[in-house]
């Protein structure tokens, strides 16, 4: 049995799990932007306001980091994970944001399809990252392979997307504006995906 002469602090779950529920709302909020159209200014706007809510929590996670002795997790763990939840959030925005820019008229089906896959692998890292607290590794983990499972189906997705996208003539201009959509939006399950697997790394490295 280990004893702790100074207590750890805690307060890192707390902010681990409301950067967690930013991140839902904004995962609701991109889905919302891919499947509403006349809907998209505002679905963005509210995406951006909560980039900047996620953007404070992880100042006040480093800032905490920075100032704390006695960490409940090793530090790069803490700040491997606080970055990689703040890299979903930022690419979400960034696509709501490319949606404007180039005054997209109408969203590709798969572009919808892999922005309900980016919402799964969101709620799976908001159930998971709760039970960081108690550190049972078998409860983590069947999320964690569910946030693996849905990144291959955004590859396949991607893939499919892509062999849509060059089929025919396209618009020159049309394939490039959707080839870097696509890629940021796949680039999003691939960190859902690091986000779990340095999630199962914290909860081997502490079994």
């Amino acid at each position: 049995m280990r004893f702790r002469l100074v207590p750890r602090e805690e307060s890192f779950f707390d902010l681990f799990e409301k950067v967690a529920e930013t991140l839902v709302e904004a995962a609701r909020e991109l889905v919302g932007a891919t499947e509403r159209q006349d809907m998209l200014a505002e679905h963005a706007k509210r995406l951006e306001r909560l980039e900047h809510d996620g953007d404070q929590l992880t100042h006040e996670l480093m800032d905490k980091l920075n100032r704390t002795f006695l960490t409940p997790l090793d530090r790069e763990d803490i700040h491997e994970l606080a970055s990689e939840l703040d890299d979903v959030l930022d690419l979400m925005e960034a696509v709501t944001e490319r949606l404007i820019l180039y005054k997209i008229a109408q969203v590709m089906p798969p572009a919808r399809e892999i922005a309900k896959v980016i919402q799964q692998q969101v709620h799976e890292i908001h159930r998971v990252l709760p039970k960081l607290r108690q550190m049972r590794h078998e409860q983590i983990l069947e999320h964690c392979i569910e946030i693996n499972r849905l990144e291959n189906v955004g590859d396949r997705l991607l893939r499919e997307a892509f062999v849509a996208l060059f089929s025919g003539s396209p618009d020159p201009l049309l394939v490039i504006k959707w080839r870097e959509l696509y890629e940021l939006l796949e680039t999003a399950t691939d960190k859902c995906e690091d986000v779990a697997n340095t999630i199962e790394g914290i909860a081997l490295k502490n079994a």
